[in-house]
């Protein structure tokens, strides 16, 4: 691991009031993350459950349009959980969660401090009945576009929303039909193509987990899909996936990404950070990566919380040399952590 210049739990549940009433925030994490105006704007994802619990009974809440939120109700004998965050009907094999996300607005001017904004971005499509969750942004041009996962009884896909000022969304609809998350936006065409990467979470599971590549020409059709890079470390065997939107960096491009140690007991095992750096012009060339991981779960709110031992990256400015790195935490907290610049970039072996 590289060496800490700081480190701190940004946003916590306590940070924010729940959005409707009966409910708990349960977590505060996996923020989008963008520079504008001399501050940085993060899309903080916001779960939360119900308060109330009855006796030989689990619940799940979901957004029902015309209605809002809705709980329903199930028999506990009637289900198995998978984890913390997730049950499978005994009967029918189908998994709800035990709670639902929405995306809120904070600001921080230095990295170092957040407080809550206005802008709130919230479930209102039937793809997103189960939530809204962890958002990746990119400027293109004048306008800031994000991508966001939106869980629904038909799976888990990626969706497409813009935005000029965080305060109204426009939604495009879905772009990666379900199982696919983590997918970010290139901050540029290349070769007159827009450019994702992307994380295809099939059931079977033929070879270690994937990174793929897509190209678009108008960001919202995607084809021309490739393998990037598979897990190859013990640390990133159990999933892999992109984590803050590429940069550009001395030598090309700058990816931060996340990855996963398999857990043989059937836990979900230990999340940590590494970086890739692709080709300027041609990303679907992997120069180089990080055999060992750059962040793993150090401080007490990495290790403990609604999931342990878990840094999951999400957003990446940098300033003055120094990478601010934006991760949720235990799937609790939103962290942040900086890094030395060229700590990282040599921390990258050259692939021969």
């Amino acid at each position: 691991m590289l060496q800490r210049l700081f480190t701190k739990c940004l946003i916590s549940p306590k940070d924010i009031e729940p959005s409707a009433a009966g409910f708990e925030v349960v977590s505060t994490f996996n923020p989008g993350v963008i520079e504008r105006d001399g501050e940085v704007t993060l899309l903080v994802r916001v779960a939360e459950r119900p308060v109330e619990e009855r006796a030989g009974w689990v619940c799940s809440p979901r957004y029902a349009p015309g209605e809002g939120l809705v709980v329903d109700w199930f028999e506990a004998d009637g289900v198995v959980f998978q984890d913390p965050r997730a049950f499978e009907s005994r009967e029918t094999g189908n998994v709800r969660l035990t709670f639902i996300s929405h995306l809120r607005v904070f600001r921080s001017v230095d990295g170092h401090s957040a407080e809550a904004g206005d802008g709130r971005f919230a479930p209102a499509a039937e793809e997103e009945e189960y939530g809204v969750e962890d958002a990746r942004i990119t400027r293109l041009g004048e306008t800031f576009y994000f991508t966001y996962v939106a869980v629904s009884r038909h799976g888990a896909c990626t969706a497409l929303a813009s935005t000029k000022d965080f305060q109204t969304f426009t939604r495009h609809g879905v772009i990666f039909p379900s199982e696919n998350k983590d997918v970010l936006l290139f901050p540029e065409k290349l070769g007159g193509d827009y450019v994702a990467l992307h994380r295809p979470n099939p059931r079977y599971q033929f070879s270690p987990p994937e990174m793929w590549l897509a190209k678009s020409p108008d960001l919202i059709h995607w084809g021309r899909h490739a393998v990037l890079h598979a897990g190859q470390s013990p640390w990133e065997t159990g999933r892999i996936g992109g984590g803050a939107p590429p940069v550009r960096a001395p030598g090309g491009w700058l990816e931060i990404y996340h990855g996963n140690t398999r857990d043989p007991g059937g836990g979900v095992g230990q999340y940590v950070a590494g970086a890739l750096m692709l080709d300027g012009e041609n990303p679907a060339v992997v120069l180089g990566r990080t055999q060992e991981p750059i962040m793993a779960p150090e401080a007490e709110f990495e290790r403990s919380g609604f999931l342990s031992q878990v840094v999951f990256p999400t957003g990446l400015v940098e300033r003055d040399g120094v990478y601010q790195i934006f991760y949720g935490a235990a799937d609790t907290y939103t962290g942040v952590v900086e890094l030395r610049r060229d700590d990282v970039l040599g921390a990258i072996d050259v692939m021969r």
